[in-house]
């Protein structure tokens, strides 16, 4: 498949970045992007949810979201290449609070049962994050880009936890708090 051919291009194997970047993530309508978006308005540097990024550029071209996730693996694919292409054009050094990060897609691969290709396992650990921090479910949310329901919303969460652990970064649960009290709270946590 051409987009793992240019994931694996992408990567150096056994490489390892130390960062200076805090993930925040979590299940699906958890309140990650509102979180992020928070952070950016303090002037804080963050990133963007690729999922989305990539549903918006894929519907630019004409497809449907059924369309864009018929295929899950080439859907999850697409979202890992554009994970990896950000964070590579990331200073290591810069304080960065990202909207999920690469380990996030393991978690989904596992959710959709999707083939762990071998030759990946180490991209899975390419970039060593700070911290991340889990940001507690909320009530589940749908939108023209979340396809789950609240079932596959807890199974998704559980799995990102599972990953982030499983790779040992250290973990912050975020309570369910109002927005700018669980930005408070990331920044409490640094």
């Amino acid at each position: 498949m051409k987009e793992l051919e240019s994931i694996l291009k992408s990567f150096t194997p056994g490489e390892r970045i130390e960062t200076n970047w805090y993930v925040l993530t979590g299940g699906p309508s958890t309140g990650k992007t509102t979180s992020v978006n928070l952070l950016a308005a303090k002037g804080y540097k963050t990133t963007i949810e690729h999922a989305r990024h990539y549903i918006d550029t894929q519907q630019i071209k004409g497809k449907t979201v059924e369309e864009i996730r018929t295929n899950q693996e080439k859907f999850q694919l697409g979202i890992l290449k554009m994970q990896i292409e950000e964070e590579k054009s990331l200073p290591p050094t810069d304080m960065v609070f990202l909207d999920r990060a690469i380990p996030d897609g393991l978690a989904y691969y596992r959710f959709l049962n999707l083939p762990e290709h071998e030759n990946m396992k180490e991209v899975w650990q390419m970039f060593q994050y700070k911290k991340v921090f889990i940001l507690e479910r909320l009530p589940f949310v749908k939108d023209y880009a979340r396809t789950e329901d609240e079932a596959a919303q807890k199974k998704i969460h559980e799995l990102i936890i599972d990953t982030y652990k499983s790779l040992g970064f250290p973990l912050v649960h975020v309570p369910v708090l109002a927005p700018e009290e669980r930005v408070e709270y990331v920044l409490k946590n640094l």
